[in-house]
């Protein structure tokens, strides 16, 4: 399964939606609906920045100990463990708690109706919508780079290289 990815070009949409989807069920109560969205927008960037930092984290360790590429995930996994925070599917569920906490206590919601499991339901299913993407595009490029093998450094390359390639024929910027 590809990582889930959050794109910062993607943000001010998803963060928009969120809220919109939320006020518009009589979730949540805000005077200023754009005010909001920079919460929201404010806990997807903190996730892309702590993701980042992981993975330049986890680059170094690899090369400290001279391991293969193979243990990146493995060491990237054990670096989010230790700061408690999600990746992949655990993405979805670190995300949605951290901003069901920021609903809770911004001065820019009025009023929280919903109780935790219907906020964290709507507002996981719109992080989905948004980055089944990732996964439409991770096939792109498997199907392409199919004649390579997986997990060796040629494979790596190659499917960083397709990767840029197929988001700048849709358009997607990291």
């Amino acid at each position: 399964m590809p990582a889930m990815r959050l794109y910062a070009a993607k943000v001010p949409t998803i963060s928009a939606e969120i809220v919109r989807t939320l006020i518009a069920a009589g979730d949540i109560e805000a005077e200023s609906a754009q005010e909001v969205e920079l919460d929201v927008a404010a806990v997807l960037k903190e996730y892309i920045r702590v993701d980042r930092e992981i993975t330049d984290r986890a680059k170094d360790v690899l090369e400290q100990r001279k391991l293969p590429y193979e243990q990146f995930g493995k060491i990237k996994r054990a670096l989010a463990e230790e700061k408690d925070f999600g990746l992949g599917e655990e993405a979805l569920t670190w995300v949605s708690t951290q901003l069901l906490e920021t609903f809770m206590h911004s001065r820019n919601v009025d009023e929280v109706f919903a109780d935790d499991a219907t906020l964290r339901r709507r507002v996981r299913d719109v992080l989905k919508k948004h980055m089944a993407v990732d996964d439409e595009l991770d096939a792109e490029v498997r199907q392409r780079i199919k004649n390579l093998e997986e997990g060796t450094a040629a494979w790596e390359l190659e499917y960083g290289r397709v990767m840029q390639q197929i988001k700048q024929k849709h358009g997607i910027k990291d």
